[in-house]
């Protein structure tokens, strides 16, 4: 088997190679390693505002 550039790919290409090759420890490390160093993270516990977080979240406001 011939050895993938997992830099080369994009992080859409490299998602679907590892959920389809997930004993693929490069490619998990590649793909971990792209994650966003400047994370969104919510603080709240309210169920209705965790709700309105989803919902704009899916309607591609934030």
């Amino acid at each position: 088997m011939t050895k993938q550039d997992f830099k080369a790919m994009s992080k859409d290409d490299l998602r679907a190679y590892v959920l389809a090759h997930r004993d693929d420890d490069d490619a998990i490390r590649e793909l971990f390693s792209r994650r966003s160093p400047n994370p969104v993270i919510y603080t709240t516990n309210d169920p209705e505002e965790i709700r309105e977080i989803l919902r704009k979240k899916i309607a591609g406001e934030i």
